[in-house]
């Protein structure tokens, strides 16, 4: 079993930035595929981001050029770097793992999911 414990949301306006962080349990971590998700009041909830050793990263087109996503094995944490945030940017994102390295955009997979943080964004 692994939990995901995310924070680091909050209310920003835009063109700011933050920075989500999602602290996993287990001790196999560095096997884990890694995700971001987010969700919209309203909307299916989408890809954001997502990192594993053998594809690399992959990022939705709406972030490419402004979310980072990043991850430290030594503190079983990832990370999301989010930089000139939009509106549209405003959603529930949640960490999500996959234990046999789905890193792709579908969020069926993906086998555990943290509780998700707000991120707000003002224009």
């Amino acid at each position: 079993q692994v939990q995901l414990v995310e924070s680091g949301g909050g209310l920003v306006q835009a063109g700011g930035s933050l920075r989500l962080s999602c602290a996993a349990s287990g001790r196999t971590f560095s096997t884990y595929a890694m995700a971001w998700f987010r969700q919209a009041p309203g909307k299916e909830r989408e890809f954001v981001a997502s990192t594993f050793w053998s594809t690399g990263t992959k990022y939705a087109d709406s972030v490419k050029g402004r979310f980072t996503i990043s991850r430290d094995n030594g503190k079983n944490t990832v990370y999301l770097q989010m930089n000139s945030l939009k509106p549209e940017d405003t959603a529930v994102y949640y960490c999500a793992a996959d234990p046999r390295g789905y890193s792709g955009t579908q969020y069926q997979p993906y086998d555990y999911w943290g509780q998700g943080t707000q991120v707000t964004v003002s224009s």
